[in-house]
């Protein structure tokens, strides 16, 4: 293997990664033997040159997301052998091949050992977004692993890192087709029809990480008047549909997510004046709330994507889930959410327990919630399970 550039750490800070963590900071760094490229392939040392890992450099925080934790190439081969090994997990949790599901996330970064890749799959097409530059420059190596691995399971591959990658190298082909053409199509969820734009949607088109919650969500909806804030494009509101509401009334700001919610709901449930769409501010709808809703769903876009917004993003979730306690029905269900990886927890439960309290309602806990199996956590990257929900009774 050729002479690569050599990263070495400062004295006491290798311990994180001797614990495996994926992530090397800007700040454990001492020194740099060679030059350094964004998206470079480095050799991480600790302070007497022993070797710790191999990863992708970058500029910013995050100075390297480990590959391996051995002295690595990144040929075909290592990205064929990490593809198929993504693609078989999703095999033995019965996602492959499946005649009711036919949406699944395919490589969950760090989850799957891909740091700074995601790869949702639509019904034979995969949506592809790029984190790190290091991963762009083995995009075609990458999407000639996805098709070994799928095979004719696979028609399209749409790269979709336009809004994801750095704003660094030189970049400007961010987006497009690799594979196919095909840029929107129906899916299924748990039997449920789904209309699905991965190219002009949000994040790859669709929130698959809710897929097990939402089927919750449909266990507890009968005969109750349900209120699906932040609704996107009505995931939460089918199958509340489904599980025999009264009525389900779907929220978000983008009048296009509306339009697209109105669209699903006729598609499962054609001609059903259950369900009906507002395309407004979420304050503002519970500032003029009517609706004495007895299932309520808070599943709000990130509120922190970074450290340094942790403490509003907290009041956020306290403000937001108070109004909540607020206005529901004696007896009501509220699911709640935070999406974001910077609020762990412990954090977030805290929030929740301030609104509450702060309502004076009496709330207990039923289900603690997170994302589904096809967006793994690597045991030693917590940070990775960044999706948390509370299914909360309010007396």
């Amino acid at each position: 293997m050729k002479e690569r550039t050599r990263i070495v750490l400062k004295s006491g800070k290798d311990q994180s990664l001797r614990r495996y963590h994926p992530w090397v900071f800007s700040g454990a760094i001492k020194k740099i033997h060679g030059p350094a490229r964004e998206g470079q392939l480095v050799d991480v040392y600790d302070n007497k040159e022993e070797f710790l890992a191999s990863g992708h450099y970058q500029e910013g925080s995050i100075a390297v997301r480990v590959l391996a934790f051995e002295p690595l190439e990144t040929d075909q081969q290592f990205w064929d052998r990490k593809v198929a090994g993504a693609w078989k997990l999703r095999e033995t949790l019965g996602l492959v091949g499946n005649d009711r599901t036919s949406v699944f996330r395919w490589i969950n970064a760090e989850g799957d050992g891909m740091p700074g890749l995601i790869v949702d799959y639509y019904g034979g097409v995969a949506v592809v977004q790029m984190h790190s530059i290091g991963m762009f420059r083995n995009l075609d190596a990458i999407a000639d692993a996805m098709q070994k691995a799928a095979g004719e399971r696979l028609h399209t591959i749409y790269n979709k890192s336009g809004a994801t990658l750095p704003d660094k190298a030189g970049i400007t082909e961010r987006s497009g087709f690799l594979r196919g053409s095909q840029a929107e199509g129906e899916v299924l969820e748990n039997g449920y029809r789904f209309l699905v734009n991965w190219v002009e949607g949000q994040k790859t088109g669709f929130f698959i990480d809710q897929r097990q919650n939402r089927s919750l969500v449909g266990n507890y909806a009968k005969d109750r008047k349900v209120l699906n804030m932040f609704g996107y494009t009505g995931g939460f509101s089918i199958y509340a549909m489904g599980g025999g509401a009264r009525l389900v009334h779907s929220v978000d700001s983008s009048g296009k997510a509306i339009h697209l919610t109105g669209e699903n709901a006729e598609l499962n449930f054609p001609g059903d004046k259950r369900h009906r769409a507002f395309a407004e501010d979420a304050s503002t709808f519970f500032q003029n709330m009517r609706e004495a809703y007895d299932l309520v769903i808070l599943d709000p876009p990130a509120f922190a994507k970074h450290q340094n917004v942790l403490n509003n993003a907290l009041q956020g979730y306290k403000r937001l889930n108070q109004k909540a306690f607020e206005s529901i029905a004696p007896g009501g269900i509220l699911f709640t959410f935070s999406c974001s990886q910077a609020v762990n927890k412990e954090n977030f439960r805290r929030s929740v327990f301030v609104a509450a309290a702060n309502s004076g309602r009496k709330v207990r806990i039923l289900h603690q919630l997170a994302q589904p199996p096809d967006h793994p956590v690597s045991i030693y990257h917590p940070e990775g399970e960044y999706l948390k929900g509370l299914v909360l009774e309010v007396e």
